[in-house]
């Protein structure tokens, strides 16, 4: 019996054979194992007919899409009539093209849905091509635009995850009831600066479900990492929105020059009859299939255990990078990062000869004859007023065409960050391929690492490929040390910029072959699918204490592998060598970094992260790589109980992480374990010894779960599991 019997039967669409080529008007079916839709290809626009997972019951479409109506040539505005062109479309059983042509403008459009993968989400791109003599500017096209035909009274859930950023939200993690009258909508962009009393930005996904836990639902993601919007709404029997660029503040408007090409950012679309951690395991295998850099997954040491000279902020030095180095080594660390502090000054990414007197690539070769690779930070998009040579100064002429904004007068960079570049003007970009290029060859750098405001989202010049601003709709103004300018162009300054920025990432992977890429950005302000596709893992949060580290893991590990979550474990308090495992672990949930010089350790506390970091490696990071997560404790709160369990069915083994905060009287908790086989037995080793080592059945670990005791304030255990024969 279907669980989503209750929204519409299929009539027995999905007996519809696969067409070798569109006939206008019938229904076109597209997928994989999991997912399966139907298209029609009407006379003026297509239509999205349901969406179905596994020959489940479907997510019926009430409507057909809607095209762009208008475009400005030269400036006469012109409406658009669209025509389905049935000799230019394809079809086949993994991949649709429904073509729509307007001749008189001269405008091709291109429908397109496929299943890039044999499991998890179909995608979805729309393409918009002048065919034309002219250049035309065209408004805001949506990537996807849904009306699912629904019971006006059936309970449903939306869930939602928001970014890190500089700081945990309070929430993070949202399911919220979707009643008659539901109005929402998130945004993401390259770089969120939250303000207080505004929602945050998300990672531009979204989730319905029914409201009973084992009702199945669908989900939509973005794989772009500019300005975006999505928007769902509840009105009686339909449940619509929008998901693409974001039109606010407007109006948007593109150029297509002759023969150039406008698309959308990149959806994906599924739907799914599991809990909400299984959607998110499908998810995790999916990105990891289709987005991921396939090289650094071959890569058995990824993710690498990380020791970063932050700890010591701009004060670093080669002498005490050298000293972080030699005890990284005895510790087991694989990748030193040196941080910001490094450079003669903003935008002059060369090392300052008064810190590093030998230069980076020495210090680059001193680690690697440790066995450590070296990754180096970097804000290449930021320019400052360095003289020196090869540096990006705002008084040079050239420089000053590809600010965002000009300097106010008297204007000096901080101690890190300057004005961004935009990357969207070709030659902006074609520095920043070469620097980039000539900073990872030059110091021998085996992990580049992007922070700051590095991808434009605003900008008010006039002579750049992006549309211009309008003065009377435009915001200047400081924030975080950085220049804004938030105008009715800021969207498509995001999408040439974040266009470019990614063809700098994808020019270094080629250029440097097993280079790592992390994006930063002041921590988790550019967490989503599309940085996802460019980089190799994120800095999820911009707080590094061990609270910080667990709700950020908790709400990003929902949708994205959990190996590209990074969290930076920092100095914090641990009077009890309980309390220090505890740091040390709440940051190896996913990427571990540590941003302490170890030299500061005790013999001890050395003893004990030789420890850790070793069973990381040889246990731990296994399962992050390729295990299912499930989320089997509460959000951490700091104060209570929470817990992650990662477990590879593949193998019968699998790993929970226990944690307890500040209550003075901490007690047990009852984990419900997940994945493991009802009628098997399990054998549960405490690493910590906090409960003597047992062989339990899988059913009752399941049904009535694991019981975990600590009895010291901020501890931890990890409960290793190991199926039997």
């Amino acid at each position: 019996m279907s669980r989503l019997a209750w929204i519409f039967p299929l009539l027995g669409l999905l007996s519809l054979p696969l067409l070798a080529e569109v006939v206008q008007h019938a229904p076109i079916q597209v997928g994989n194992a999991d997912n399966r839709i139907a298209l029609q290809a009407g006379a003026s626009a297509p239509r999205l007919l349901w969406l179905v997972h596994d020959g489940d019951s479907a997510w019926q479409g009430v409507v057909a899409d809607t095209l762009i109506g208008h475009a400005r040539i030269g400036d006469a505005d012109i409406p658009l009539h669209w025509r389905f062109d049935r000799d230019a479309s394809r079809s086949r059983g993994d991949s649709a093209s429904l073509v729509y042509e307007d001749r008189a403008a001269g405008l091709r459009l291109y429908w397109e849905w496929r299943a890039p993968a044999r499991h998890g989400p179909l995608e979805h791109v729309i393409r918009i091509e002048n065919l034309g003599g002219k250049e035309i500017w065209i408004p805001l096209q949506d990537s996807f635009r849904y009306a699912w035909k629904i019971p006006a009274t059936q309970p449903l859930q939306q869930l939602w995850i928001d970014k890190g950023a500089g700081e945990p939200p309070p929430v993070g993690t949202h399911l919220v009831s979707i009643a008659d009258g539901h109005d929402w909508h998130a945004t993401s962009s390259t770089f969120a600066h939250p303000r207080p009393g505004e929602a945050r930005e998300i990672i531009p996904w979204l989730l319905v479900r029914g409201a009973d836990p084992k009702t199945g639902g669908w989900y939509v993601g973005v794989e772009f990492s500019g300005r975006v919007a999505m928007t769902l709404k509840r009105r009686g029997a339909t449940l619509e929105g929008s998901v693409g660029l974001n039109p606010e503040p407007g109006p948007f408007s593109t150029r297509l020059l002759p023969g150039e090409t406008f698309a959308t950012p990149t959806v994906f679309v599924g739907a799914d009859d599991g809990d909400i951690d299984d959607t998110g395991n499908m998810l995790h295998r999916w990105v990891r299939q289709v987005l991921n850099d396939p090289g650094t997954l071959r890569n058995p040491d990824y993710p690498l255990v990380t020791v970063n000279s932050w700890g010591s902020a701009m004060a670093i030095s080669e002498a005490q990078a050298r000293r972080m180095i030699d005890d990284a080594q005895r510790l087991g660390f694989e990748m030193f990062h040196l941080d910001a502090g490094w450079f003669r000054a903003v935008g002059d990414w060369h090392p300052d000869p008064k810190k590093f007197p030998h230069g980076l690539a020495a210090l680059s070769d001193y680690a690697h004859r440790h066995g450590l690779k070296f990754g180096l930070w970097a804000d290449w998009a930021q320019a400052g007023t360095s003289p020196g040579k090869g540096a990006l100064n705002v008084a040079d002429p050239k420089v000053r065409d590809w600010l965002t904004t000009d300097p106010p007068p008297g204007w000096k960079p901080a101690g890190f960050k300057g004005i961004t570049i935009d990357l969207g003007v070709p030659a902006a970009q074609a520095w920043a391929t070469g620097e980039t290029n000539r900073i990872v060859h030059d110091y021998h750098v085996d992990m580049l690492e992007h922070d700051g405001y590095v991808v434009a989202q605003g900008c008010d010049r006039s002579d750049h490929p992006h549309a211009a601003i309008d003065p009377a709709r435009t915001h200047r103004y400081s924030d975080d040390d950085f220049l804004w300018v938030d105008s009715s162009n800021s969207t498509d300054v995001s999408l040439h910029a974040t266009r470019a920025y990614y063809a700098i990432q994808d020019a270094l992977k080629r250029h440097h072959p097993g280079l790592l890429l992390e994006i930063c950005n002041d921590g988790g302000r550019m967490v989503d699918f599309g940085s996802a596709a460019h980089g190799d893992y994120f800095s999820i949060v911009d707080s590094y204490d061990p609270l910080s580290n667990r709700q950020a893991f908790y709400d990003a590990s929902h949708v994205l592998p959990p190996a590209m979550l990074e969290t930076y474990v920092k100095a914090w308090p641990t009077p009890r060598i309980e309390n220090f495992r505890y740091m040390l672990r709440s940051g190896m949930m996913g990427w571990f970094t540590l941003m302490i010089d170890t030299n500061s350790w005790t013999p001890r506390q050395h003893a004990v992260a030789a420890r850790e970091i070793a069973f990381y490696k040889s246990t731990l990071r296994p399962l992050i790589r390729a295990a299912d997560l499930y989320h089997v404790g509460p959000r951490p709160d700091g104060k209570g109980w929470d817990g992650t369990e990662y477990f590879d069915a593949g193998r019968d083994q699998g790993v929970l992480y226990a944690f307890h905060g500040s209550a003075a009287t901490p007690g047990a908790f009852r984990f419900k374990l997940r994945g493991l086989r009802s009628g098997h037995r399990y054998r549960l080793h405490f690493r910590d010894h906090s409960s003597p080592d047992s062989v339990l059945d899988g059913g009752d670990l399941m049904r009535s779960g694991l019981s975990v005791s600590l009895p010291t304030t901020n501890s931890s255990e990890l409960v290793a599991i190991e199926g039997l024969p």
